[in-house]
């Protein structure tokens, strides 16, 4: 059993799981962070990566 999503200026559950899932949009390496202070959420944080691709050995 979960407890009820209460987030930010009384936005409604729904409102809050849709910016979550704006911001996991397009995100292939990294992470969502979700801040919750006395039972509501007060921040979402996305930290992207960019992988680059090894650099290939030159060759002489």
């Amino acid at each position: 059993m979960s407890a009820p999503l209460n987030s930010v200026d009384d936005q409604d559950e729904a409102s809050t799981l849709r910016e979550i899932a704006r911001v996991l949009q397009g995100l292939r390496f990294g992470a969502v962070e979700i801040t919750v202070h006395n039972g509501q959420i007060v921040q979402i944080e996305r930290k992207e990566k960019i992988r680059l691709q090894a650099a290939r050995s030159r060759q002489a």
